[in-house]
């Protein structure tokens, strides 16, 4: 359990551990880098104000991630978000194959677009993701398996044109 959670080396350790982690969740829900940096940083304001106490590392990395998702989703509802150009850029160094599926994860919607990350870029279970999220299992696995054909069909769609 963490002790003070206001203090310097403790804020350190969690931005210097979840900040790459956070980025990459609110960039793929948000598709803007400058909102994206944004919404990491706003999660660590969240951190402080609220002075946490964590049962474990998992807990307070599931705590961030879902303070990251709940404030894109927030960011997405605003009427401001709705009327701004997203300009998608290549965050990472990949393979033309692999930035292929990474533009099909963020053509999703975004309830699907988080379970896609969260188990294929995060590497978590499908429960780990239900307590994260705060859904029933069930539904994680249905809406990964939606998002899964969701995206076996538009990258058949994408390949059978080139």
């Amino acid at each position: 359990m963490h002790k003070a959670l206001h203090t310097n080396d403790y804020m350190q350790r969690i931005v210097d551990r979840y900040s790459d982690m956070l980025f990459r969740i609110t960039w793929l829900h948000l598709r803007n880098k400058s909102d994206a940096e944004d919404i990491a940083q706003d999660v660590f304001f969240k951190l402080v104000k609220k002075q946490r106490i964590f049962e474990s590392d998992e807990h307070e990395k599931a705590w961030l991630i879902r303070v990251a998702i709940n404030l894109c989703k927030d960011r997405l509802k605003s009427a401001w978000f709705g009327k701004t150009v997203v300009f998608e850029e290549n965050l990472y160094n990949t393979t033309p194959e692999k930035q292929e599926v990474l533009s099909s994860v963020l053509e999703l919607p975004v309830k699907y677009r988080s379970i896609v990350l969260l188990f294929y870029y995060e590497n978590y279970t499908i429960a780990e993701i239900a307590e994260i999220i705060g859904r029933k299992e069930t539904t994680i696995g249905s809406q990964l398996h939606r998002a899964r054909k969701m995206l076996k069909i538009k990258l058949e769609e994408d390949f059978a044109n080139e």
